[in-house]
């Protein structure tokens, strides 16, 4: 009888679905590298100005903050990119607004001077997140930087030991992912020490789970800190 090749297990395609991200306080983790930005944003209203600027590297969790605290004050949330001079009186009175990722161009510079001087004059509070300080943005105007370095920062430092690992387990949890603290280990020990790098690693697990029809094992996480991460 002729030999007959084994039947070849489909290939399952790795789709980008929405990752099911809580934002609430309960779920936001709380270590040595974030817990000064984590109070300054529970201490609302009692904030020492008008304007507060939350900072951290990519994935650290600003966006998250700003969730919560647009949640206690009841503030609107626009990105930077979406702010222009036309929308300044109607997002000044709003009493409370987040502006997100600051720091990316283009940035109306005017605009916000202005909104920043009519949020001051009404008494509403402002937050805005970037991944640098204002120094770094490559601002023109020399009246808006002034303002925006006398504002309080609170900022996000990379995570230690404990908060990364906690943060990967959160990550495969978000995706509906089974993980061993072995697994865990094996990756903390060998990755990158940051939360960008902890998103990247666990997006990269989900879909190469997905598309071998398997489980995420330590030696797939093995593979996958490899390739992502290799020693020079």
């Amino acid at each position: 009888m002729p030999n007959r090749e084994p039947p070849v297990k489909p290939r399952q395609l790795a789709f980008d679905l929405p990752v099911d991200s809580r934002h609430g306080v309960e779920d936001f983790l709380v270590g040595p590298s974030n817990e000064q930005a984590y109070g300054l944003i529970e201490s609302w209203p009692g904030w020492p100005a008008s304007w507060l600027r939350l900072v951290g590297p990519e994935g650290a969790g600003k966006t998250h903050l700003a969730a919560i605290w647009a949640a206690r004050a009841h503030a609107w949330t626009l990105s930077a990119e979406e702010l222009d001079e036309a929308k300044v009186p109607h997002l000044a009175s709003g009493g409370a607004l987040v502006i997100e990722d600051c720091d990316r161009a283009p940035l109306d510079e005017p605009a916000l001077f202005h909104l920043l001087n009519a949020t001051r004059a009404r008494g509403a509070s402002v937050l805005l997140t970037a991944r640098t300080e204002p120094g770094q943005w490559g601002l023109k105007v020399p009246d808006l930087l002034s303002r925006l370095r006398l504002a309080p920062q609170a900022e996000i430092a990379p995570p230690d030991d404990a908060l990364l690992r906690a943060l990967l387990v959160k990550l495969f949890v978000d995706r509906q992912l089974i993980v061993d603290t072995g697994t865990i280990e094996a990756l903390a020990l060998r990755m990158e020490r940051s939360f960008a790098a902890a998103r990247d690693l666990v997006d990269a697990l989900d879909k190469l789970s997905l598309e071998r029809g398997r489980r995420v094992t330590r030696a797939m996480a093995t593979e996958v800190v490899a390739s992502l991460f290799p020693e020079e």
